[in-house]
């Protein structure tokens, strides 16, 4: 090998450059490679070589550093292969798990703005007497926002993923309690007879309680009688909060009993459901266990 002076070399004296070397750095030889050994690929935890595709030998397609930060944003992320190639499907489901962790998001805000109109609702209806025109419409005026909030919220959860535990406990104790309120603040006034509250208030802690009877058995789906029903309790409700005279006030009257109608032929169709439910899984079981001791 041809010794280069020191100058040429770029490096203390006594250092050789290897013959062949360009402006960018010295280029390896035989002997550097022979030293260096051979190019580490996928099986021993080497980069992947890329074809002119962009993908990996095992058919996994490579997007470099792009890949790694859409599978968990930096190098730790995503669901690592044994290739060595990071999966972008890590993001969805950490997506997934942030939004379910995440009480903050539109839906819980909408369920626990419900809860707190509770308070203002009643604070509204009973100021000065509970029968001042203006107060009462301040009240509809809550009551209307807390009912369309209820529509919404659980739009807004099932369809962007906002589900949560929050979620599923607060949103039904948020609608009891708007109505609740309501119907007891009316039958204290005098506007609205007791057996109806009873009635209505009766048949929503029934259903809630025999959906926790049957749920080892499995889910009683809401049925579109039962979002009749809360829609028709929630305008009835409404024009009783109103001060309404003449053909209104009657008009209410009819519309209140539409809606005890439907609150009672719809707690049938629970009672139903539930029992059929709970014969069905019980006879799943019992052939479950005829299968297992044969």
């Amino acid at each position: 090998m041809t010794g280069v002076p020191a100058s040429a070399a770029g490096g203390p004296s006594g250092t050789r450059r290897v013959v062949g070397a360009g402006p960018g750095g010295p280029v390896p030889g035989r002997a550097a490679r022979e030293a260096r050994g051979p190019a580490q690929g996928p099986a021993d935890g080497g980069p992947a070589r890329r074809g002119p595709s962009g993908r990996a030998p095992g058919g996994a397609e490579s997007h470099g550093d792009e890949a790694v930060a859409t599978a968990g944003g930096g190098p730790g992320g995503g669901a690592l292969a044994e290739d060595g190639t990071r999966h972008p499907r890590g993001a969805k489901i950490a997506a997934a798990a942030v939004n379910q962790a995440s009480v903050w998001n539109i839906a819980n805000l909408l369920t626990m703005l419900r809860l707190l109109l509770v308070p203002a609702f009643v604070a509204l209806m009973l100021a000065d007497g509970g029968y001042d025109p203006a107060w009462r419409s301040f009240a509809w005026a809550a009551f209307a926002i807390a009912m369309i909030t209820d529509l919404f919220d659980g739009h807004l959860a099932r369809t962007y993923n906002l589900v949560t535990d929050f979620g599923k406990i607060a949103d039904p104790i948020a609608d009891k309690a708007i109505m609740g309120a309501a119907l007891i603040c009316l039958s204290s006034l005098g506007d609205l007879p007791w057996w109806v509250t009873g009635v209505i208030l009766g048949r929503e802690l029934g259903v809630t309680l025999l959906r926790f009877l049957v749920i080892r058995y499995g889910v009683i789906p809401a049925s579109r009688g039962g979002k009749l029903k809360t829609l028709t309790q929630g305008i009835a409700v409404g024009m009783y909060v109103l001060a309404l005279t003449g053909w209104l006030a009657t008009l209410r009257w009819w519309v209140m009993a539409a809606a005890v109608v439907l609150t009672v032929a719809t707690g049938l169709d629970y009672v139903k459901q539930a029992i059929v439910l709970r014969r069905r899984g019980i006879a799943e079981r019992a052939a479950a266990l005829e299968e297992t001791e044969a």
